[in-house]
């Protein structure tokens, strides 16, 4: 591979890596703990959209375990997240050649 063609190939990619900023951004993945009782929606770049409560679950006497439900939700809909955002990467890069376990952006 020559340098003009590499050039061509990094700008191609500058420009495929800011449509899926922008497209992670609309994108959106629900976490859920409890059995559903707390559901989290947070988008492509981890930012927090919804959370759901059911009221059933709410006991003034024991707030820690709603306070560990709606960790345990963010952090569902966050790995979520994260696995998408990686197919989405994979399917940028495919055809780059990059080298196992090489994560972009650097």
């Amino acid at each position: 591979m020559n340098i003009q063609q590499l050039m061509k190939q990094a700008q191609a990619m500058q420009k495929k890596m800011a449509e899926l900023q922008e497209k992670a951004a609309q994108v959106e993945m629900e976490g859920s703990a409890g059995g559903g009782m707390v559901v989290f929606t947070i988008n492509g770049k981890g930012e927090a959209k919804k959370l759901k409560i059911d009221p059933k679950i709410v006991d003034p006497s024991d707030v820690e375990t709603l306070e560990d439900l709606v960790i345990a939700a963010y952090n569902d809909a966050k790995r979520k997240s994260d696995e998408h955002m990686q197919q989405e990467m994979a399917g940028l890069t495919g055809g780059m050649g990059l080298p196992p376990g090489m994560k972009l952006p650097f």
